[in-house]
């Protein structure tokens, strides 16, 4: 009998907990976190802390919050952050940093992963001649909207030069560093150590029901548990959610080669109907649909009504998403939906 159930590849965000996860979740010893006493959130940030090399972190809600508490510890109010203009701090978290933070933001082309140090030293602005000054840079990694892409390591390490010698921040949004951590072998410590500040995402790849920490100094940390309260984000016994985060470090970051791999199927599947928006290296396949008959949403349209669920994030751009959830079954059922509708 057929599987009823639809193929999602829309998100890494529609995973839900494992069976082993929800035993977590329900055995978790908690306490109030807003007080300090919630035993399994202060585990958490220890260990994410330890895991980037930082002296301390801190559990919030959302990816979202995360990265918004994160830039008003380094961007002052009318101060300016750069960032790629395809960078999800600023597509997708409606003005949050203009909003909440005051914060002035300046992007440069979006290439993604591609992104050249030069050009972003450039456009740093220091203080006075009436310009905004400049107080921060921002990367994500991986890249959301750039395909799944890989900022290399002697990239950001060029970067972090670039903002040493300007005397700015160095944000990272890396809600999939996981996945750049597995695809290229680069500790997470390796990474840790080049930024000021960064947010990393338990509800994506690795499968949490939700939460992100913000990892960066002690004396950043304890700014940024006065944000998150302000934002509303303390939460009482966030333990239960903290739990969920600690299973999915100790069980969920090595499998995520297997999500690359199911990509890479994916995108094997499809090369040969010259829609693929890039090299795929994670688990995100990137969709360019200008040169196709139908555009995003009628085949967005088209894969839903075969049981594929697909993520349309403009006129002409796609996108799928392996994931926990999704096996190897799941793949070649869309590949099947997929390739058919293309031959149409």
């Amino acid at each position: 009998m057929a599987d009823p159930r639809p193929v999602d590849l829309r998100s890494d965000t529609v995973t839900r907990p494992t069976a082993a996860m929800r035993s977590a979740m329900a055995q978790a010893e908690v306490g109030d976190d807003v007080y300090g006493e919630d035993p399994n959130v202060n585990a958490l940030e220890a260990e994410v802390a330890a895991l980037f090399g930082h002296e301390a972190a801190l559990f919030a809600p959302s990816g979202t919050m995360a990265n918004q508490i994160a830039l008003q510890v380094l961007v002052p109010p009318a101060g300016e952050l750069l960032c790629d203009a395809d960078a999800h701090i600023v597509t997708y978290e409606m003005a949050a940093a203009a909003t909440y933070g005051g914060i002035s933001t300046r992007t440069w082309p979006a290439v993604g992963a591609d992104v050249d140090p030069d050009q972003v030293a450039a456009m740093i602005r220091p203080d006075g001649y009436w310009a905004v000054a400049t107080r921060a840079i921002a990367v994500e990694q991986t890249h959301n909207r750039g395909g799944g892409g890989v900022i290399p390591l002697d990239t950001l390490r060029q970067l972090r030069r670039i903002a040493d010698d300007a005397g700015i921040g160095l944000h990272c949004d890396g809600a999939r560093i996981w996945h750049a951590h597995v695809a290229d072998g680069v500790p997470l410590a390796s990474y840790g150590e080049l930024f000021d500040t960064m947010s990393v995402c338990l509800s994506k790849g690795l499968g949490a029901p939700a939460g992100s920490v913000v990892v960066g100094s002690a004396e950043k940390i304890e700014r940024a548990r006065l944000i998150r309260k302000r934002m509303g984000g303390g939460m009482r016994q966030a333990g239960i959610l903290a739990a969920a985060g600690r299973h999915a470090l100790a069980g969920h970051v090595d499998r995520l080669a297997e999500d690359h791999v199911r990509a890479a199927r994916l995108a094997e599947a499809l090369a040969p109907y010259g829609v693929l928006a890039g090299q795929v290296r994670t688990n995100i396949v990137p969709l360019d649909l200008t040169k196709f008959a139908l555009d995003a949403p009628a085949f967005g349209a088209a894969a839903r009504a075969e049981g594929v669920l697909v993520s349309v994030l403009g006129p002409r751009m796609a996108r799928l998403v392996t994931h926990l959830d999704l096996d190897d079954a799941g793949v070649e059922r869309a590949v099947s939906v997929l390739t058919s509708i293309f031959r149409r």
